[in-house]
């Protein structure tokens, strides 16, 4: 069984982050450039119902598949990512406009889920869609009792995470599967 935890706004910036270094947009060489340069493809969108396709396994029995974020102006934005197969959990930005309580909220309901017995250790599948290395306690505390982590993100995945978890997979040569970008 798989149980898939998403953090949506990582995802979507760094996959238009992505886009922006596969289109060769000027500045955008490599990450370090892009990020450098603040270079992202604006007109990259996630296709949520392939990502949840891919990230949870078309064939897979799927224990749950979660998406956190930050609600933009209009909820039908949430319900729409609901409707591709995920149940979402929206925190408010703070004042500054930052997103805030969403790495603690997944990295919390995912040590819930394993640990109260929802995940059976070594037979079902963790999958964190996310590249930030605040997971990496978590992780390594899994994989170190028995738990299959499997990281799915971009190729500039906090190095440490990608050590950390039991399997990566990149993001990167499915970006136009997971995504769309215009012209």
């Amino acid at each position: 069984m798989n149980f898939t935890y998403v953090d949506n706004s990582n995802v979507y910036a760094e996959g238009c982050r992505a886009s922006a270094i596969a289109k060769k947009m000027q500045g955008a060489e490599t990450y370090i450039d892009a990020m450098n340069n603040k270079v992202v493809d604006r007109t990259w969108q996630i296709d949520y119902g392939h990502l949840h396709e891919f990230a949870c396994g078309e064939k897979a029995e799927i224990g749950c598949a979660k998406l956190w974020g930050s609600p933009p102006p209009s909820d039908s934005f949430w319900k729409m990512v609901g409707r591709k197969g995920f149940e979402v959990k929206t925190y408010e930005k703070n004042f500054a406009g930052k997103e805030k309580k969403v790495d603690v909220a997944i990295a919390h309901q995912i040590t819930k889920d394993a640990y109260t017995g929802k995940i059976n250790k070594g037979t079902d599948e963790i999958t964190l869609v996310a590249g930030d290395k605040d997971f990496c306690p978590v992780v390594d505390d899994l994989v170190e009792n028995g738990f299959i982590v499997h990281v799915v993100f971009w190729d500039n995945v906090a190095p440490e995470l990608k050590a950390a978890c039991s399997k990566f997979t990149s993001l990167n040569p499915f970006l136009s599967y997971v995504g769309k970008a215009g012209a």
